[in-house]
C-alpha cells in the first residue's frame, strides 16, 4: 500500500509534504508554548538580533568574552531599536527562550521571594562539573543545602575576626610593593607597577594557608604552574558559559590540562587530612594551632569527591573575589588622591601607623566602609549570572505594552541577570551635587565614596554578594580581608600614584570571565610614608 503510494508520488511532492508537516508541528509547538507562556503571565521585549535562531547574539556573547567587552553587549541587548531602555529582555537563540533582566524586582523573585522556583539547573552543574564538581556553586535543593551547612561554620565571627593570616601574607605583599613587585631581589627598585597581578597572587597565597595550612608562596615566586592553570581554567570556563548551545565546541585542551593541575595540587592535601583519625581531626578543630577549612570539611565527610569540590569552590571564592575588589579599589584611589587622604586621615586617628587594625577597627571606620562599598557598587565581584527555572513559574516586571505586568516562564528556561548593569542604572543611583563644580552633578558612574554619607540604596538595588538564601557566606570574610589590607598598605603608604592614563585613557576595561578584574591591570607607584611625615620619594 505505502509502496504503491511511493511509486505514483514524486519526490517534489514527497519533499514539498515533509516541508509542510515540519512547518506545521513547529507552528503547533510554537502556538502551545506561546500559549502557556501567556496562561503564565505574557512575553517581555525582544532583544534587537538580526540574524536567524538569534545566532549574531551568540556571536556577540562569546566576541565581547574575548574583547572584555560585557558591559557594552548588555547594554546592547537592554537597548531597543529605538534607543529605549529596557531592563529585561527576551531573545531565542538556536531556538531556546532566554530572558536577561537587570530588575531588582525580578532579581529578588530569582533570588529570594520564588527561591525554590530556580536554580542552577541541571545544564549549569554538567557545563562546569568538571571544575567545580557537586560544590555549593552547582548544585541545588538539598544537595546544596548540605554543601552549605557543611561550609559555613568556617566563616563564623570568631574565624573571620582572626587576622593573623592576612597579617602574614600582607608583609610579604607590602615588601613585594617597596620591591618594585618583582620578587625578593633587593636590587630591583622600581616605580610602577601592576598592583592587580600582586593582589591575585596575596589572596591566593592568604586562601590556601586558610584552606590548607600551607601558602603556596606565589608571591615570592611568581612563576606558579598552579596559579596559571587556575587562571586559564576560568578563563576557558567562562566562554564554554557563554557559548551557550554551542559550547561543545569550544576548544578545551589547555582547561584540561588546567583542571589536571589543579587535582594534583589539592589531592595531597586531602590525602593527608584524610589520613588522621576522627579524634586527631576534632582535637585541631577546636585548637587554633593547626587549624584549616580542609580539617574542619574532612571531620564532617571522608568523601574525597565532596572535600575536593568544596574546596576548589571556596578557593575560587576567596582567591577572586577578594583580589578584584581589592584591584578596583586601588584603580580609582589612583585616580582620586582626595579619596586616599581622607582614608588616610582615617587610619592615622582610629589605629595610628603602628599598630595592625582590629575587627572592631575595621567595622568602625565609616569611611572605608563607604570606599568598599562604592568599589562594589561600581565593580560588583559577579557581574552576571544565570538561573534556571526548575518549574513553570514568572517573574513579577517586564511584561505587558508599560513592561510592568509579570511574565510567563516555562520549567528549563535560563534567566540571565546582570548586577553590574543594575547598580549603574542612572535611575536607581540619583545623582549627587558636586561641592567643586555644582555645574556638573557626580552621577552613577563617578567613584564617589561620600555618597554613601547620605544615600542608601532600596533593597535589591545594591546586591554585591547575591541576596536571599544563596547570599555569598563568605561575603564578612571578605569585606574583613579586604578592609584589613587597605588599611595595612595606607599605614606604609601615603599616596597612590596613576600610571592608568597611557593604558586605557581613563576607560577601564571590564574583565568579565566568573569574576570582574581590571581587564588591563592597575599600573600604579606608591610613595612611602616616613615616620616625620617628611617628603617622600616614589618607589
Amino acid at each position: 500500500m505505502i509502496e504503491e503510494i511511493l511509486a505514483r508520488v514524486s519526490l517534489k511532492t514527497l519533499l514539498l509534504a515533509a516541508i509542510a508537516i515540519y512547518s506545521l508541528v513547529k507552528i503547533t509547538t510554537w502556538t502551545n508554548t506561546d500559549r502557556k507562556i501567556r496562561q503564565l503571565g505574557g512575553r517581555t521585549k525582544r532583544v534587537n538580533v538580526r540574524f536567524p535562531l538569534d545566532l549574531d547574539l551568540i556571536a556577540r556573547a562569546v566576541k565581547a568574552t574575548m574583547s572584555h567587552k560585557n558591559l557594552e553587549a548588555w547594554d546592547y541587548w537592554f537597548t531597543s531599536s529605538t534607543g529605549e531602555r529596557v531592563y529585561t529582555v527576551e531573545a531565542k537563540p538556536v531556538g531556546r527562550r532566554l530572558i536577561f533582566t537587570a530588575d531588582p524586582e525580578n532579581i529578588k523573585a530569582i533570588l529570594a521571594t520564588q527561591f525554590t522556583d530556580y536554580g542552577k539547573g541541571e545544564p549549569f552543574h554538567r557545563e562546569w562539573s568538571d571544575f567545580l564538581g557537586d560544590s555549593i556553586f552547582t548544585t541545588d535543593l538539598d544537595q546544596w543545602h548540605s554543601s552549605r551547612q557543611l561550609i559555613r561554620p568556617q566563616f563564623v565571627k570568631d574565624r573571620v575576626s582572626d587576622l593573623d593570616v592576612f597579617e602574614t601574607h600582607v608583609q610579604v605583599l607590602i615588601q613585594q610593593i617597596v620591591n618594585g613587585g618583582r620578587g625578593y631581589d633587593e636590587t630591583s627598585k622600581g616605580g610602577e607597577i601592576d598592583v592587580s597581578d600582586l593582589f591575585f597572587r596575596y589572596t591566593l597565597d592568604a586562601a590556601t594557608h586558610f584552606l590548607l595550612g600551607r601558602s603556596v608562596g606565589s608571591l615570592e615566586l611568581p612563576e606558579q604552574e598552579f596559579a596559571e592553570a587556575f587562571g586559564e581554567v576560568q578563563r576557558v570556563q567562562s566562554i564554554i558559559a557563554r557559548a551557550g548551545p554551542l559550547c561543545s565546541f569550544v576548544p578545551r585542551a589547555s582547561f584540561k590540562k588546567g583542571i589536571k593541575t589543579i587535582d594534583e595540587f589539592v589531592n595531597p592535601f586531602i590525602d593527608q587530612a584524610l589520613s588522621l583519625s576522627q579524634d586527631e581531626l576534632d582535637t585541631k578543630t577546636k585548637s587554633e594551632e593547626g587549624y584549616t577549612f580542609l580539617h574542619a570539611l574532612a571531620s564532617f565527610t571522608r568523601d574525597r569527591k565532596v572535600l575536593r569540590d568544596q574546596l576548589v569552590a571556596v578557593l575560587l571564592a576567596g582567591r577572586d573575589t577578594t583580589a578584584s575588589t581589592l584591584s578596583w579599589t586601588f584603580y580609582e584611589l589612583a585616580r582620586h588622591p582626595e579619596v586616599v587622604k581622607k582614608l588616610c586621615n582615617e587610619i592615622e586617628n582610629v589605629v595610628g601607623l603602628d599598630r595592625a587594625p582590629t575587627y572592631a577597627d575595621l567595622k568602625g571606620m565609616k569611611y572605608l566602609q563607604n570606599v568598599m562599598h562604592e568599589t562594589l557598587r561600581l565593580y560588583p565581584v559577579v557581574p552576571f549570572n544565570v538561573r534556571l527555572a526548575l518549574k513553570d513559574t514568572t517573574l513579577p516586571r517586564g511584561g505587558g505594552p508599560d513592561g510592568l505586568s509579570p511574565i510567563g516562564i516555562l520549567k528549563d528556561t535560563p534567566i540571565g541577570y546582570s548586577t553590574l548593569i543594575m547598580q549603574r542604572r542612572p535611575d536607581l543611583t540619583p545623582p549627587v551635587p558636586n561641592p567643586s563644580n555644582p555645574q556638573k552633578p557626580i552621577t552613577v558612574l563617578d567613584f564617589y565614596p561620600e555618597r554613601w554619607q547620605t544615600w542608601q540604596p532600596k533593597p535589591w538595588t545594591y546586591i554585591p554578594f547575591n541576596g536571599g538564601p544563596r547570599i555569598c557566606i563568605g561575603q564578612q570574610f571578605a569585606l574583613t580581608e579586604m578592609g584589613y589590607t587597605i588599611v595595612r598598605m595606607l599605614q606604609r603608604f601615603e599616596d597612590v600614584e596613576n600610571f592608568m592614563g597611557g593604558v586605557d585613557g581613563g576607560n577601564p576595561c571590564l574583565k568579565a570571565e566568573i569574576v570582574l578584574q581590571p581587564g588591563q591591570g592597575v599600573r600604579v607607584g606608591f610613595r612611602e610614608r616616613s615616620r616625620e611625615k617628611k617628603s617622600f620619594d616614589l618607589i
